[in-house]
């Protein structure tokens, strides 16, 4: 997204524009994001990358609309919302029963290319593992929410979080080896 286009952005957030204008600029960069995240799925998966984007809009700006302060605002709720709205697809689908197999999951090349690999239950176990951290760190686990489930790049998290793309790439490794560590800690092959 274009400097112009993200200070457009964060105007007509902080004005509470109509949604119509926010969707025109966002929705390209979203469904983007929402298509790598379901790329890898199965063929004839239920959920499509306008529908997830859909659903995302619907819990942005349903009917307790919320006023967000600028485009990182914006972003890491989106991020969030598609998250949950993955979590929940993925629980829904009914994959992981109670008390069966659990997969692994593999961190080595842990990123967005991973993320769109990743079946429902190995989702299921990211996000069990995103909430411990949540406990323990709630920016690490906003860094991890903004990277794995929103498909940002280092830069676009910097901006997001207000930090350095040092600081997102060092707090990325550690992120990584921190869910490498809980993963292995409760999951196993099959």
């Amino acid at each position: 997204m274009a400097d112009e286009t993200r200070h457009e952005l964060t105007k007509l957030l902080r004005q509470t524009a109509d949604v119509r204008e926010i969707v025109a600029i966002v929705y390209p960069e979203l469904r983007a994001v929402a298509r790598n995240q379901l790329a890898q799925e199965r063929p004839g998966h239920t959920l499509q990358p306008t529908a997830l984007v859909n659903e995302v809009y619907l819990r942005l700006f349903g009917v307790d609309r919320v006023q967000y302060n600028d485009r990182a605002h914006f972003f890491a709720a989106a991020a969030q919302a598609m998250r949950r709205i993955l979590v929940e697809h993925a629980r829904t689908r009914g994959r992981l029963k109670r008390g069966g197999k659990r997969k692994h999951v593999s961190l080595d090349d842990f990123d967005v290319a991973k993320a769109a690999e990743t079946t429902p239950d190995e989702m299921l176990a990211v996000d069990r593992a995103i909430e411990r951290l949540e406990v323990q760190d709630p920016e690490l686990a906003r860094l991890v929410t903004l990277r794995f489930f929103a498909g940002l790049t280092s830069a676009d998290t910097a901006q997001a979080l207000g930090i350095s793309e040092r600081t997102v790439r060092r707090d990325w490794k550690l992120a990584k080896a921190w869910l490498a560590r809980e993963l292995s800690d409760t999951t196993h092959d099959d």
